[in-house]
């Protein structure tokens, strides 16, 4: 039992290292030469789910901003929205999931251990 607890608290904390992620490219949407965060998850050697961070670079659009100097060439990020959005969304169904495998885990615990007192 105590694996699959552990195996379900990598799980949060991987889940909620994409969600992270999501708010943060959310959140600089806005920002001009803005590079998004994309988390990879793996297994590490005890089984365990890895979540390994990287940017994307990939340029953003480029759009022509009035300035002080005029007309300039500004690279937007590279966020798009409709993405972040639907990954967000998953991405906290699946945090659910490990949440509830959790507590699952907790009620059996507690029940064997009624079992055995």
């Amino acid at each position: 039992m105590i694996s699959a607890f552990q195996s379900a608290l990598s799980g949060l904390q991987a889940f909620g290292t994409k969600l992270h992620s999501n708010a943060n490219n959310i959140a600089n949407s806005s920002t001009e030469k803005f590079n998004r965060t994309r988390v990879l998850l793996g297994t590490d050697q005890s089984q365990r789910v890895d979540a390994q961070v990287e940017k994307v670079l990939t340029p953003g659009t480029e759009m022509y901003t009035q300035t002080s100097k005029g007309d300039e060439l500004v690279e937007l990020s590279n966020v798009d929205l409709a993405h972040e959005l639907t990954e967000m969304n998953l991405n906290k169904t699946l945090y659910k999931a490990n949440l509830k495998t959790i507590q699952v885990t907790d009620d059996m615990l507690g029940s064997l251990l009624k079992l055995k007192a």
